[in-house]
């Protein structure tokens, strides 16, 4: 499997705290020297690990935005 390289540019907001010390996290990330997006996913406490998680452009994210505000929770 090839490694993956990922710089956190940004913490936006910490979600939840996870069993293990990981949490919930959205971030805004370049992968792989990429331009940076918005990223939801699950961390370690030293970012040293990471879950499966969202990767998302600007315009992703105000959709999603527009979409939850939409919803009655």
């Amino acid at each position: 499997m090839a490694d993956i390289k990922y710089e956190i540019k940004e913490t936006i907001g910490i979600i939840s705290e996870l069993a293990k010390g990981w949490s919930k996290e959205l971030n805004i990330i370049s992968w792989n020297g990429r331009d940076s997006k918005f990223d939801l996913r699950d961390w370690a406490p030293e970012h040293e690990k990471m879950g499966k998680g969202i990767t998302l452009s600007a315009e992703e994210l105000k959709k999603l935005r527009d979409i939850l505000n939409e919803i009655e929770l």
